[in-house]
């Protein structure tokens, strides 16, 4: 027996001891920004931090617990001087973590007084493969939209500088939230991005289609009202909010006919159930023919 598990004891001890020894590389604070609703954004800097796009870490804070590593998914791009993380209060961790951080005072927090922060990773994801692509469907469900701020913001750092070189040519983005409260901090991203390819008279190669999910009909009549407006009187942006579910075979046929003979990566972050519904999506509406359209699934779930 003991040949057996000498060797996985091994492995498992040399992974603690490069946890323990990445746990111990400063790691520094420089802004804490709260969005609404309890969601709280900590950029930071951290020694021969490097980065991939949709990538996630680990974060300890000892001052809330010793012993606990909860994971993030990065929301920064890959260009920029730091990297991010986006924590929703939710839990007793987090909760501690938002009032370490000073965030229940109204005055100004110093700097010295921010908690230290661990950090172990980054890890990859499914999501670095985006830029692999000409095509991308991406598809984000609540929370699940964050990997895909760090796609979004590096492609547009990469289409500033280089568009040329750039493979990427059309990003399809759908966003399913239950309700709004999830909104504030993504949708200014998205303004960002929509105002600036207009700019460059290039608005088509973005196309986002936002989803509220658990609103009624009433609800979705009192906005309707406005529909005619220029902006979305909820997210702010031209395209008008949806409600309901999307009808996922009915986008798939589109996205077929759209881009024939083409490669498209369908990337979800989101629920397990969603997966299998992309997934069957992806296969039945890819032909044979090796010339055809091809959709190539990848998914992570929370």
């Amino acid at each position: 027996t003991w040949k057996w598990v000498v060797g996985p004891m091994f492995l498992y001890l040399c992974e603690r001891l490069v946890r323990f020894w990445r746990s111990q590389q400063k790691v520094v604070i420089t802004k804490v920004v709260i969005h609404p609703f309890k969601t709280i954004e900590l950029q930071m800097m951290k020694k021969g931090f490097k980065m991939e796009v949709g990538q996630y870490i680990f974060v300890k804070c000892p001052a809330v617990s010793k012993l606990e590593w909860h994971p993030f998914t990065l929301t920064s791009a890959p260009e920029e001087d730091y990297f991010s993380i986006h924590v929703r209060i939710v839990g007793d961790w987090t909760e501690g973590l938002f009032n370490a951080c000073g965030c229940d005072k109204q005055e100004f927090q110093e700097a010295w007084k921010l908690p230290k922060i661990a950090v172990d990773g980054p890890f990859g994801t499914a999501s670095e493969d985006v830029f692999s692509y000409e095509t991308v469907m991406l598809v984000g469900a609540g929370i699940g939209v964050t990997p895909f701020a760090s796609v979004l913001k590096s492609v547009w750092y990469k289409y500033c500088h280089d568009a040329t070189n750039l493979k990427l040519k059309k990003i399809y983005f759908y966003w399913l939230c239950r309700d709004t409260h999830a909104f504030e901090w993504f949708a200014d991203l998205l303004q960002s991005l929509e105002t600036q390819m207009q700019e460059r008279n290039n608005a088509e190669f973005l196309s986002y289609n936002i989803y509220l999910t658990g609103w009624d009909e009433t609800q979705a009549t009192h906005f309707a009202v406005h529909h005619e407006e220029e902006k979305d009187v909820i997210t702010g942006l031209k395209q008008k909010t949806l409600y309901g579910r999307p009808n996922w075979e009915n986008e798939f046929k589109t996205m077929a006919e759209k881009h024939p003979g083409s490669r498209i990566g369908v990337f979800l972050c989101g629920p397990e159930a969603l997966a299998d519904t992309l997934n069957k999506q992806s296969i039945n509406n890819s032909e044979a023919d090796p010339r055809g359209v091809h959709f190539i699934f990848n998914k992570e779930n929370f």
